[in-house]
């Protein structure tokens, strides 16, 4: 019996479970529910219509992380639905897939709201994945990554089966959530410490902390599947997948530097690349891989930022607080 190939399992009968750490993920997923509307974009439409708000640097940087985000959130939700959860036949696993579904959907609406409050053109944002370079090869990076696992007849039987289910679950959480949305993170966050885009810069704080539950989530499921069949995870493979996230680690470097080619207030390109070497360490390390770059954290505020479990009053906006801190690691 395993998380998966488990034609024992009877997928409607939850009870008793075997993987309570999957249990918990989804206990801290409801636990951190939350909605667009709940955050103010006013300062944000005031300051987006103001030309002397924003640079034009500032302004490039919030297109093209919208830009980004808007199709990334679907891509990840589509290949939950279609291909993670099918192949995962453990009940509460695939309740917290269920719960992440939702989460998807959520940032989905999230980039709709934003581009609504500020009235943005849709075709220009929905479209950057196709017009901009460095997010059309960040997606088509992992969408070609994981695109034999959508093949009509694939199944998880048979160690090579087990590796394309592997490098899927590396694709979509380890690189596209856990690597390739961070130096956004870190560019948002980091214009809202300047008090520029607050509303923006909230909603990403809210998206990063679901975003690191996924990712714990998904990594416990890569070490499961490895520790359940040994045989799929050989020297070769190994070195396959960290070959897989150096690859990534380079795209994201590119794109960091094409969305904010000239820094911000205190902040150069490069550093936000650090970041992305820092984060992809580890993330290495989650799964058991030694690390590829020995970076520092250039933006230690990152984990501050995320700190969401805040009172606000009710009259200047709607209560929004996470019911439980958790022991997250945000980076």
């Amino acid at each position: 019996m395993g998380i998966i190939n488990n034609s024992k399992t009877d997928p409607n009968k939850i009870l008793p479970m075997r993987y309570m750490w999957a249990r918990q993920h989804y206990k801290d997923g409801v636990s951190n529910n939350w909605t667009p509307e709940e955050i103010s974009m006013q300062k944000d439409i005031e300051q987006w219509k103001d030309p002397a708000a924003l640079t034009e640097s500032e302004r490039r940087l919030i297109l093209w992380n919208l830009g980004f985000f808007s199709t990334a959130e679907s891509l990840t939700a589509n290949n939950i639905v279609l291909a993670v959860y099918n192949h995962v036949t453990n009940p509460e696993a695939r309740q917290y897939l269920l719960r992440q579904a939702y989460e998807e959907a959520v940032h989905t609406d999230t980039f709709i709201y934003c581009c609504d409050s500020l009235g943005l053109n849709p075709d220009e944002i929905y479209t950057m994945y196709t017009t901009i370079p460095s997010i059309h090869e960040k997606d088509d990076f992992v969408v070609e990554l994981t695109s034999s696992i959508f093949e009509p007849h694939f199944t998880t039987e048979g160690d090579e089966n087990i590796r394309r289910f592997v490098r899927d679950l590396v694709g979509f959480y380890v690189i596209m959530e856990g690597v390739f949305f961070y130096a956004g993170f870190a560019m948002m966050l980091a214009l809202k410490r300047q008090n520029k885009m607050i509303g923006v810069g909230e909603q990403f704080e809210y998206i990063m902390r679901d975003e690191s539950l996924h990712l714990a989530f998904g990594c416990d499921l890569i070490n499961t599947v490895i520790e359940e069949t040994p045989s799929v995870w050989t020297t070769k493979f190994q070195s396959e997948i960290r070959d897989l996230i150096s690859r990534s680690v380079e795209l994201e470097r590119k794109y960091a530097k094409d969305a904010c080619p000239s820094g911000l207030l205190g902040i150069n390109a490069e550093q936000f690349c650090d970041y992305v070497n820092y984060i992809a360490d580890r993330r290495l390390e989650r799964i058991g891989l030694k690390k590829l770059y020995n970076t520092e954290n250039p933006f230690p505020w990152m984990s501050q930022s995320t700190d969401l479990n805040k009172e606000k009053n009710f009259f200047e906006t709607r209560v929004t607080e996470y019911q439980v801190a958790g022991a997250l690691e945000w980076d």
